[in-house]
């Protein structure tokens, strides 16, 4: 049953994007392939129907569960709190990808996605923090920590993002680590979450991958970081969560280094290469390291690096 959850976001989703694609070029709703030598125009705000397939299999996992009672393990109020938190992020990301709303705004902005988590004090404030050892946060964690870890999971992946392919596919290396932990710990609340999500990221990543006939934007990169830091909170292990957010870490150090720029790379004859002024990010370190390289060998190389922290954050449960 589980793997029918995986199955139809997948299928929800696969099947509605070539209409959607057409519909959203039709409205004008489309941005800029950056890192192409035409940079043409492609359909934009993909992200709705991937969400679109992550409901569809949320509403898969509450039907079998109301109507034959399969799933007895499973928690309908944190499924349903999922699904809360992350209509408001699809709200915050339309809205941003409609009116653009200055960087400064939109950061905090996912603050209030985290409150269906707060009203039902979600998660144990008892977090594990390495060399100091379980420690209990109180009502410290349910005010601060949470609304804290759904804002920057959401903004980490909405920053490194830009390449065709990368944010979807570092989703789902990052969704498919926390899906492994949750099974080998027996979260199935969780698991059928992340699954519900894993699924409709592939069909995404079909659509998303290079040349991409689409882009996720706001409301896609928003939601994959905010559907990861619902995950951890519920199923108490926010350490995993940190080590797979690593990479984005990294990025945002180095774009804060350099005041947040809008740069992509330089392309020339097919690659990307580093700025002469230096990287103003972790895929322009690379472009850097390699002496220039080609979109979908950079996004490869950046999911090659998220699959490394995925495995340290799998053996650290397993």
């Amino acid at each position: 049953m589980v793997i029918l959850i995986l199955l139809i976001s997948f299928i929800a989703s696969f099947v509605l994007f070539p209409s959607m694609i057409f519909r959203l070029k039709k409205s004008g709703i489309v941005g800029k392939n950056m890192n192409s030598e035409k940079q043409e125009e492609v359909a934009e705000m993909g992200g709705l129907v991937m969400v679109a397939g992550f409901g569809a299999g949320i509403f898969t996992v509450i039907a079998v569960k109301t109507f034959f009672n399969i799933f007895p393990s499973v928690d309908l109020i944190p499924i349903l709190v999922a699904l809360s938190t992350i209509l408001i992020v699809v709200l915050i990301g339309i809205f941003d990808d409609l009116v653009s709303m200055p960087q400064q705004i939109k950061a905090f902005m996912p603050l209030f996605a985290a409150l269906p988590l707060i009203v039902i004090k979600e998660g144990s404030s008892f977090m594990m923090i390495p060399f100091l050892g379980k420690i209990n946060f109180g009502l410290l964690y349910t005010l601060v920590i949470i609304p804290l870890e759904v804002t920057i999971a959401a903004n980490a992946v909405n920053m490194l993002a830009g390449f065709n392919g990368l944010e979807v596919g570092m989703g789902i290396i990052a969704v498919g680590s926390l899906a492994i932990i949750a099974y080998v710990l027996g979260k199935i609340t969780v698991l059928v979450i992340l699954l519900a999500i894993l699924g409709a990221l592939l069909a995404t990543l079909y659509y998303n991958w290079y040349p991409a006939k689409i882009l996720v934007g706001d409301v896609g990169t928003l939601s994959i970081g905010a559907i990861i830091a619902v995950a951890v909170i519920m199923g108490n292990f926010e350490i995993a969560g940190a080590i797979l957010l690593i990479p984005y870490v990294i990025d945002f150090l180095f774009k804060a280094k350099n005041h947040f720029p809008y740069s992509f790379g330089e392309y020339k004859d097919g690659k990307l290469y580093c700025p002469e002024s230096g990287p103003v990010g972790l895929g322009q370190l690379i472009m850097k390291v390699c002496g220039g390289i080609s979109e979908r060998n950079l996004v490869l190389v950046l999911m090659g690096i998220e699959v490394i922290f995925g495995v340290i954050a799998i053996l650290l449960y397993v």
